[in-house]
């Protein structure tokens, strides 16, 4: 299974659905792959990004904690699978010189990576499976139509043309590489 490596390129709205998205991008290319999340989650990633500390430890903070506590390291995660438009990821860690992997969400996983300063990998199946993956040109090529209904770590119906011509909605032209995020929670 060929993985590859990804940053966290932004965090943004949809701007039909009103749902916070993650875009990762490849380190290597221009592709990039949307993971739709849920608002908790992006709040995470979001005070991650921004270096806010809240006053109390937020839940992946105390994830992060309870890991090292234990003697444990988080090696990285990997998003390995997105069956029935949702995505499925794995954390990666080794305690006592032993390997584990941890079943997650993509967003708590993301959350965790940040907090952890771990690497991000995407199966290149997921990528190729996926029909939200874009190229960084293409961001501005077309528009979103997905559902209201849509939970965490959801992509659209396959029935729904993310980047279709039928919406009036827009996806930014591109994003600013000096900016992490304009995602404020």
């Amino acid at each position: 299974m060929i993985e590859v490596e990804m940053k966290i390129r932004g965090l943004m709205m949809d701007p039909t659905a009103n749902t916070p998205i993650v875009i990762l991008k490849d380190v290597v290319s221009d592709r990039m792959l949307p993971i739709w999340v849920g608002p908790y989650e992006a709040n995470a990633i979001a005070l991650e990004i921004e270096k806010s500390a809240p006053q109390r430890p937020m839940t992946h903070d105390l994830l992060r904690n309870l890991i090292t506590q234990i003697g444990a390291t988080v090696d990285r995660i990997v998003v390995t699978d997105l069956i029935e438009n949702t995505f499925f990821a794995v954390i990666e860690m080794t305690i006592d010189g032993k390997r584990m992997m941890l079943d997650s969400r993509p967003s708590d996983a993301i959350a965790l990576a940040l907090r952890v300063d771990c690497p991000i990998f995407v199966n290149e199946e997921v990528i190729n499976s996926s029909r939200n993956t874009i190229a960084a040109g293409d961001m501005d090529e077309g528009d979103d139509e997905s559902d209201d209904d849509e939970s965490d770590d959801e992509a659209p119906d396959a029935d729904d043309d993310l980047f279709g011509d039928d919406d009036e909605s827009e996806w930014p032209d591109d994003f600013d590489d000096d900016v992490s995020s304009d995602y404020k929670m």
